[in-house]
């Protein structure tokens, strides 16, 4: 089994703004359970006992994004037992995009970028992410880590994704993990009505792989009832092939155990999709 989304942070070694912040609500919940270092030794107590043999890192707000991905590359190097693939933070508008890349791609694990559109309606009007939409160095930049073979992992709220469809459809080669199943944050009979609507625009595009990953940030006393209605419809319209789980640990971990999360993902899919949803498709995805 792969682990698609995880992350990793040593408070020592990589500084993350974000992360130690007190008193700073987010739309996530309270950080402070998570304000202490989660090395890949606690993230493999958590994920080995549930049959998990790989993994995929994803940037996590780091100050600096190749400081985060250099120590992640190390980590990699240092537990050549666990492989591990990781999607690292890269501002596809910038003037130096193609250093930047080729920095990042002397780096054996780097398998994909990351910049987030959107997070949730409140911080998203703070932060100005959803911006980069309108942004055409954006849709650049995406066409730039495709034609390098760079995927791009994509986290947005639904309100956005018929507008990110029409930025996606101009960088057709480049493939897009979708994180968290399009983050359906409102969870009312209605609100998931209108997410399935929207998603339908993404999952339309061959490009578009869903990550059945962080389904606990928008429900934070989530039952295997809630999260089903979720897994279902994007199974339904990816199908096994175009989905692919993710802990979103350390995060995920103010909701739920690592075998809780585990348990109710392989409970919902059918069996005979399990090996393409916790195996197959992350293994294609990632190149691992």
């Amino acid at each position: 089994m792969i682990d698609a989304h995880h992350h990793l942070w040593d408070l020592s070694a990589v500084s993350y703004p974000w992360l130690m912040a007190e008193g700073v609500a987010r739309f996530f919940g309270d950080p402070t359970p998570i304000q202490r270092d989660y090395l890949l030794s606690a993230f493999r107590n958590d994920a080995a006992t549930e049959g998990i043999t790989a993994s995929v890192h994803i940037q996590v707000g780091a100050a600096d994004g190749m400081a985060e991905a250099r120590w992640v590359q190390s980590v990699a190097d240092a537990n050549a037992d666990w492989p591990m693939a990781q999607v690292v933070f890269c501002d596809l508008t910038a003037c130096d995009l193609g250093d930047t890349l080729d920095a990042f791609q002397n780096l054996s694990t780097v398998r994909g970028v990351r910049q987030i559109v959107g997070r949730a309606p409140g911080e998203d009007a703070v932060t100005g992410t959803n911006g980069l939409l309108d942004d055409s160095r954006f849709a650049q930049g995406l066409r730039e880590a495709g034609r390098r073979g760079l995927s791009f992992d994509l986290q947005l709220i639904p309100e956005l994704m018929e507008k990110t469809a029409r930025v996606l459809e101009r960088a057709p080669d480049t493939q897009i993990a979708l994180c968290h199943a399009g983050s359906p944050h409102d969870r009312s009979p209605q609100g998931l009505r209108d997410w399935a609507d929207k998603m339908r625009r993404l999952s339309s595009l061959p490009q578009v792989t869903c990550k059945l990953s962080g389904l606990g940030m928008f429900q934070h006393n989530w039952t295997q009832d809630d999260v089903r209605p979720i897994i279902e419809t994007c199974l339904e319209q990816f199908g096994p092939e175009r989905c692919m789980f993710g802990s979103n640990f350390p995060v995920d971990s103010l909701y739920s155990d690592y075998a809780t999360l585990v348990t109710a993902h392989r409970s919902t899919v059918p069996k005979g999709m399990h090996d393409q949803v916790f195996h197959g498709t992350a293994s294609r995805f990632y190149a691992l």
